[in-house]
């Protein structure tokens, strides 16, 4: 074989394993920004419960201090007259 085919066929084994890997890592590099979303996901779901959850929270909170407000507003006019 000369010289010249042996570079030749060295370099295309070097130049196909670098593909070869390229492609692995770059597929690893998917698979783990795919779970990484996932795992966002479900995080943006739990914060949007608990969002919820304190939306609910605030809204009875509103409405016993309304309620509260009008007790005064009301018991405070009766006790006037």
């Amino acid at each position: 074989m000369s010289r010249s085919s042996q570079v030749v066929l060295g370099l295309s084994v070097v130049l196909t394993a670098a593909t070869v890997a390229g492609v692995h890592l770059k597929q690893r590099q998917d698979r783990q920004r795919l779970h990484d979303g996932v795992i966002r996901d479900i995080e943006r779901q739990n914060r949007k419960k608990r969002n919820i959850r304190l939306l609910g929270e605030q809204i009875i909170l509103t409405e016993q201090l309304e309620a509260g407000k009008r007790e005064d507003v009301y018991g405070k006019g009766s006790q006037k007259t």
